[in-house]
Formats: C-alpha cells, structure tokens, sequence
C-alpha cells in the first residue's frame, strides 16, 4: 500500500471566538459578514475536502507498486536465471507474477476497457459525462452503469482509506477517490494505469491479478487468452464472487461490445463460464525441482533477520536447468525400464567438485512414485559397499595396508559382543589371497571386514564423520558390519563424501547457490586418497566382478564404486570426473525390497548417462599424484600353482613400498572345508578316496544383488582323479575342479566316475535372481 499523509483534525473555532484578524465581528472583512451557521458548514466542507486530497497527494510512483508488488508464489531460478520450479508461499491470498502490458493478449484489454471504462484514453481520472449520468439516474431512480472509472478503481485498490466499506464509500471517501484519481493520471501513464489494475484487481476468491486468474481458471499465461475467456474475466471483475448465470450474462454483454451483435454468439457460453469457475488449474508448485525448492526456499528463510513474508518473489540457485531436465528424464526413462521389478523410486545428486555448487537435485521419481513428496536426496538408507573407499583410504594412510598388501578372503569367524559375525561373499565362497586393490575394485566383502579388524569400527566412525557422514550411532554400535553399510546415510553427504575423495582428500560443504569461495578442510590423507581413487577408477580392478566391459566403464576418465544394502533395497552408484561428482540411488520410497537390480543395473547406467551428457565437450583427466607417493613394479607369490595375480606398477606411500607380496603358508580357509555328504565311495581304478571338498552339504548360497547375476560362479572342488560333476543329473563338469553359474532353487550335486558310479554326493541351495545360459560348462 502507498504511504499516506494523515490531515490534521483541527477543531471549528468556537461559537463567539475571535477570528484571525481579532477584535469584534463588525470589524471583521465584508466576506465574513455571513450566518456563522453557514460559515461552520463552509469550514466544515474546506476542511473535508483538504483533509481527503492530502493522502491522494502521497500517491507511490508506477515503480514503487511494481516494486513493492508480491506474488503468492516464489519462482526458483538456475544460475543462469531460467525459472526451474514455482512454489507457493503465502496460503492467504492466490496472485501471480506481475505481467507487464504487452504480456496481456489484446482481447482481455479491450474487455476490460469496454466493460469498466469506455472513456478510459479520453478523460484524466474522472468521467463526468459518466457521473453526470449516474447523478441524474439516481435523482430519477433509474439504474445506471456507474460512474467508477478504472483509474479511480486503481486508487482504491491502492489505498486502502478509498475502499469501500460493507455499506459504499462515504462522502469523504468519494472525494478522495476522485482527487486520487486525478493525480494518478497526472503521474502515471495510461498504460502503467491500465497494467496496474490488471495485476492488482482481485477477480474471484483468493484469486488477485490477472496471471493468477488466467492460470487458475483457463490453464494458460494471460497472453494467450481469446475473447470468450477475456469477456468471462472482465465480467467477474465488476461481481467476484456472483454465480455462474450472472458471470454468464454479463460476459455475453461484454462480448457484444466487443464484436457485431449480428456476430455474437452466446451459446454454449454458460457451460463454458461453469467450467472455468470450477476449475483450479494453477497448482500450488509446478516445475522440474520441487525438493531442490523447498530447500533454497527454506535456507532463505532460515538466513538472520529473514521473515517468510520479506522473502523476495524469485530465489537463484546453482542449478543447471538443461542437466536438471535431463536428470529427471534420465531417472524416470530408467525407471519405467525396470517396470515389473518392484522399483519406483530414486534420487540425484550432481556436485561441482571445485565449489560444491549443487549443480542438480532430483528428489524422486515424480509421478512414478507413490511417494513423491520424499525427498531422496535427503533420506537416509544404508549406503552398502559405498564406504568401502573410505575404509582402505583409512588403512593406507595409516599404513597398515598398501594397494598390493595381500588379504585373506577366507572364511571369517569374529567375536564381537553380539556374538559370532560371519561375513560371507556373495557365493559364500572366497578367493583365497588378493590384492587390497582387487578387494575393493571386486567389493569383496570379507576382505573389508578384515580391514575394518585392523582400522576399528570406532576409527573407522570418526573418519566417516570427517568426510562429511555424521552417523546417528556410535562405531562400536555398527560394530564390523559398518564396513558393509550398515550404517544410513543421504544421498546428498554420501555424494559430497566421494566429492572429498575427488579433491584429494579436502572436504567442504555443499552449496545450493554459486558459491564461489568454498572452505576446505582436510578429512583424509591426500596420498591414500589419490590411491583409492586410482582403484576406483581401474577397470582391471573390477574386472574379477564386474568384468571389463560393464556400463561402470566410461571413455574417458572416471572413479567409480556401486553398492547394495541388505535384502536389495537400495541401490547406489558414485563416482566421479575431473570436474563432477554425481550420485544416484534406486529403491523404494516404502523400504520395500527390489526384485533382480544388481548394482550394474539399477543406479550405474543412471550415473553413466549422466557422465556422459556432462562430458560431451568436456574432457576429464586423471589427477596428477601429490607429492610423497611413488610408483613401483610389484610381484605376487603363487597360490595353487600360478601367481596370486599378474606383476603390475602399484602406487604407495613413500616408505610402504616394497617389490614382492607372497604369504609363506597360505590360509586354507573355506577351499579345504570336508564336504559332509552322505556318499563316500573309492576310486578303483586309482585305490583313493574321491569326495567332494568344497562347497559343504547344505551349502545355502545367497546371490550379491551387488554383481549381475551373469558374472557369479559357484565353485565346485574334489579329491580324485577321472572325475565328472552332474548337477540334478547333467553332467556339467570334467575334472577336480569346477565353476557354475548359480540358478535359484534346490539342487543335488552328483561326483561320477567314467562309468557314471557315483562316487560323492551333496545338496545345495541357491537364493535370489539368476540367469539361464545355455551351456552350464563355465
């Protein structure tokens, strides 16, 4: 509302006071010499009409009521200032955005001229040809059309002391109406006047302001309103709230104006009026970030001295608007390819390595999901094997491991004050010994728990919290499952945590707007996580999982790790270029368990899409080594009668370094655990025992939705010689060893000699999603 100037309420000298000039009234000028009743009214009426024309003077100027002007709605804008999402923030009142003149389609300006103002480019705020006529309708008790121009409406609507009570204005009012009407046209332009008036006008309900009015009951920008809906909208700006039969006439009046009666045509104009009044097409938010929204929305509302009302009607971001869409559509796109494997939901995140700038933010699946008003950037679930970097990155810059240091995966039996944990595979079998760099780029598990033995939960606990994971519980709660994910996480601090990897072990916050100064602070040692971004980022790593031509593998220079938490429900995958770091997470807003998402085929080809749309014409290249770390050839010592893996150039910390890695006796572990079958049965033609060794009788083996399905096998080991292996009868293997790709169901395993005797026999169980081949020979 415009300032106002208050008139001072001097009081009428009393009956008998002296004038101004003093002395006795037969002194006084010849002009005074009048009934003093009537110069008590005369004063009266001067000081009614000065006490109404000082506040029309105060009027604000056309850029102080646009300035000052304040939509329901607040629009969220990218860096590059495009609109990404419009969220509404005042519950009292519907308006719009302010629509400037030419952004008002020409038929609702013309409706709107002829139905309130004819005259409105001819007179200077007030028609006294208009009021002429309503004064001699009134003196004859005839209905006349009015004789409210629409400036004077303006000035009403302006200052609230000239708006009409339950029972009109008052003389008062009316004379300050008009003064005010006056002086706008005197200031203001008629087309600032006019454009004005279309923003500030409430039409009908909450609804004020023609975008509001256009958005809410036509469903279109007031541009492109025709000369049915602008007769419909002039209409209700003389009645807000009548009916639909009133609205109905009184639109066909204003369309009759606006064509030749011989052309218009009202039919069909009441069902039409019906409709528009019932509908509510202007949604409370509408865009492509409507969790990304809430949170700029409320960082501005928590900032000191900020007040919701004060909030300014359009709020920037650091988002790219053209990767948010292709974010949303990648998601969604991905989703509806999984259709029929229990999945509906996920999540994005993509991050600035160098300022942390939130570059896009998808919080759900949209109309996919049955909760979409969950954020899933923000909700927390147990991140799987995503914390496994953290973990080794911890042991080698305390040096107790190396990339090339061997560890034992090798049944595991820990003590821990719950009792017994026993950290399995994803076939319940085990490598044997492996490098730290194949353990991690493989997600091997009971190499991890192993590290974590020697590391601590509670070590481990306080680095996570430094890389920016604040865990609700302590490290000796999670205990040595914490190396596994059994801890819960946001989508937003696991991505900004690899984000921390990719600056070299420097962790800064996240920013939801250009933030050009971040504040680092070291979390992790710059050399260990060079190292562990270098496995992350070596495709031979993985290879022995994920093989070497998995959607994980980008063309140009990327470190990336996946993870799956218990019972498949949530799927991640994170990772990160020279410049971005991007993470998505698959599942279920409900927690419900997915059916068949491996870690290659849930959120991986969503991160690899998205690494690929941002490098199109972007390079990325590896990190340059810090100083204190050096590169070595490395050997490995043998296991089962080959090298335990290739020679290689390994990366280490200056003073860990060393050129052989061998084990003087090697762990037996799971491989010579005795099969317990039932059969037993000597080889004649060799006079020994052939059995079965690995895996035991009643062996349960539980699939790692972790790794496709087509790159699991299960091992198979005996005692013996001429040795065939059946499975429920089919022979699928010669010799003392064999693999198989594992199908979901019971199955015996039979050992025959080459006369089909059965020598050996056990049962096994397999749990979870497989794939058929063709050929059971691996």
């Amino acid at each position: 509302m415009a300032p106002t100037l208050v008139a001072s309420r001097t009081a009428l000298p009393p009956e008998g006071a002296d004038f101004p000039w003093g002395g006795p009234a037969e002194n006084r000028p010849h002009f005074w010499r009048v009934p003093l009743r009537v110069a008590r009214r005369a004063s009266l009426a001067l000081f009614l009409i000065a006490a109404c024309t000082r506040p029309a003077w105060a009027i604000a100027t056309f850029d102080e009521v646009k300035r000052e002007f304040r939509p329901s709605d607040t629009l969220i804008l990218d860096r590059n200032g495009e609109v990404i999402q419009r969220l509404r923030t005042d519950n009292t009142v519907r308006r719009g955005q302010w629509v400037a003149l030419p952004d008002v389609s020409p038929a609702l300006r013309t409706a709107l001229v002829l139905s309130e103002d004819k005259r409105f480019y001819e007179h200077s705020g007030v028609d006294w040809r208009a009021v002429s006529s309503a004064a001699w309708g009134n003196l004859w008790n005839t209905k006349t059309r009015g004789a409210s121009t629409l400036s004077m409406q303006l000035a009403g609507l302006l200052d609230e002391d000239w708006r009409a009570g339950a029972s009109g204005r008052s003389l008062p009012q009316k004379i300050g109406q008009t003064v005010s009407a006056q002086v706008l046209e005197a200031r203001w332009r008629k087309d600032q006047i006019l454009e004005a008036y279309l923003n500030l006008v409430p039409f009908r309900g909450e609804v004020v302001g023609i975008d509001a009015l256009s958005r809410t009951l036509f469903g279109k920008a007031a541009h492109g309103l025709d000369e049915r809906e602008a007769a419909v909208a002039a209409a209700l700006v003389r009645a807000p709230n009548a009916k639909t039969a009133q609205v109905t006439q009184r639109a066909c009046g204003v369309l009759k104006t606006m064509q030749a009666p011989t052309k218009t045509d009202c039919a069909g104009l009441d069902l039409f009026a019906a409709v528009a009044l019932q509908r509510k097409a202007f949604d409370t938010t509408e865009g492509v970030a409507p969790h990304l929204a809430r949170q700029v929305l409320r960082q501005a509302a928590s900032r000191p001295g900020s007040k919701p009302a004060a909030l300014p009607p359009t709020l920037p971001s650091a988002v790219r608007a053209p990767l948010q869409r292709f974010a949303v559509q990648t998601l969604r796109q991905h989703l509806r390819e999984l259709h029929g494997r229990h999945v509906e939901d996920g999540a994005i995140v993509v991050l600035d390595n160098a300022t942390g700038e939130v570059l896009a933010w998808v919080g759900s699946s949209g109309e996919l999901s049955g909760a979409a008003e969950v954020d899933g950037v923000l909700a927390l679930r147990q991140p799987g094997s995503t914390l496994k970097p953290f973990l080794y990155a911890q042991a080698i810059a305390e040096r107790r491991i190396t990339a090339a240091s061997l560890l034992d995966d090798s049944s595991a039996h820990i003590n821990t004050a719950g009792g017994l944990y026993i950290p399995q595979n994803y076939d319940r079998q085990f490598k044997g010994l492996v490098s730290s760099r194949t353990a991690l780029g493989a997600s091997l598990n009971v190499p991890a728990v192993r590290t974590l033995v020697m590391v601590s939960p509670d070590a481990f606990h306080k680095q996570l919290q430094a890389v920016g994971l604040p865990l609700r519980e302590t490290g000796d709660y999670y205990g040595y499952s914490l190396a596994l994910g059994s801890s819960e996480v946001s989508l937003l601090s696991l991505t900004n945590a690899y984000r921390t990897l990719a600056n070299g072990g420097r962790y800064s916050a996240t920013s939801l707007t250009r933030n050009a100064k971040p504040v680092f602070t070291p979390a992790l040692d710059r050399g260990a996580a060079f190292i562990a971004t270098d496995i992350l980022a070596d495709p031979l790593a993985r290879a022995r999982t994920f093989g070497t031509d998995s959607v994980l593998a980008t063309r140009f220079w990327t470190a990336v790790k996946t993870g799956t938490s218990k019972d498949m429900r949530d799927n991640w995958a994170l990772g990160y270029s020279q410049r971005y770091t991007v993470g998505v997470w698959v599942g279920n807003a409900s927690g419900a368990p997915m059916w068949d998402v491996s870690g290659t085929s849930g959120a991986a080809p969503v991160w690899a899409a998205l690494m690929k749309h941002l490098h199109q014409r972007e390079p990325s290249r590896a990190p340059a080594p810090p100083a204190g770390l050096m590169q070595k050839n490395v050997q490995f010592g043998m296991q089962a009668g080959a090298p335990i893996e290739a020679t290689r150039s390994e990366w280490f910390i200056r003073g860990t370094e060393q050129t052989l890695f061998a084990m003087n006796s090697v762990a037996t572990g799971a491989d010579e655990i005795r099969a317990n079958g039932t059969k037993r049965m000597t080889n004649s033609a060799e006079g020994a025992t052939s059995r079965i060794t690995a895996p035991a009788n009643g062996t349960i083996v539980a699939l790692d939705p972790d790794i496709p399905p087509n790159r699991q096998r299960l091992s198979f080991a005996a005692e013996g010689h001429n040795l065939r292996w059946q499975m429920d009868g089919k022979e699928f293997a010669r010799g003392n060893d064999a693999k198989w790709l594992p199908w979901p169901g019971r199955h015996r395993v039979t050992l025959v000699d080459a006369r089909n005797q059965v020598l050996d026999e056990i049962r096994l169980e397999v749990r979870g999603a497989g794939v058929r081949s063709s050929s059971l020979a691996r």
